[in-house]
């Protein structure tokens, strides 16, 4: 293994991304043996890179918005959803694996993929997490990038940018992004709460 990135000079202090080539599927899965169940780094592997990231207190301030965000319209909806946070996703076919910032089902919870993902890009330069996803099935990744949020469909083997959720329609982007965005966490989602009511 040998590094072929490191962390931009203009990141965020505190959040770093490295991205290592050969790694094979074996050293992938002795890494996060390794880890074992703590948060970081967080890691996602595509065809022999792996790309091990610390997120910042931004991305993760965003990824936890958004997903409460989420939550409060499941249970203002009376929606049936299923939170598995940063859930380690993979499969040795195609040596694809990724742990998104949090993930969700809608319905039942015994699926084998998270139907929704939440994927927040706050630095650039890191794996195509697109790719990886699609390899793995999941049916819809929203995705923050530089203030905006995207919402993603998988079409056959691909994602196509999309402007509603299929699965959770009600849903406005820009309004999540908005929300998200803001400082104070419990104003933003008494706010939501109350235009979810009217």
């Amino acid at each position: 293994m040998h590094a072929i990135a490191h962390p931009e000079a203009h990141e965020p202090v505190g959040e770093q991304r490295v991205l290592l080539s050969g790694v094979s599927w074996a050293d992938y899965l002795r890494l996060l043996d390794i880890r074992g169940d703590r948060p970081v780094p967080r890691m996602a592997f595509l065809d022999g890179t792996l790309e091990l990231m610390s997120p910042s207190r931004f991305h993760e301030r965003i990824a936890t918005m958004l997903g409460r965000l989420i939550e409060q319209y499941a249970l203002e909806r009376d929606v049936p959803l299923h939170g598995f946070g940063s859930w380690t996703l993979r499969r040795e076919e195609g040596l694809r694996g990724v742990e998104p910032d949090e993930c969700y089902v809608v319905g039942p919870p015994e699926a084998d993929v998270p139907d929704i993902v939440i994927d927040v890009e706050h630095t650039s330069g890191g794996l195509d997490k697109l790719a990886i996803y699609a390899a793995l099935g999941v049916p819809e990744v929203w995705r923050f990038a530089r203030g905006t949020l995207t919402f993603h469909a998988l079409r056959d083997d691909h994602y196509t940018e999309v402007t509603r959720s299929a699965l959770l329609p009600d849903l406005d982007p820009a309004v999540l992004a908005e929300l998200a965005a803001r400082t104070d966490q419990h104003a933003a989602i008494k706010v939501w709460r109350d235009l979810l009511r009217t």
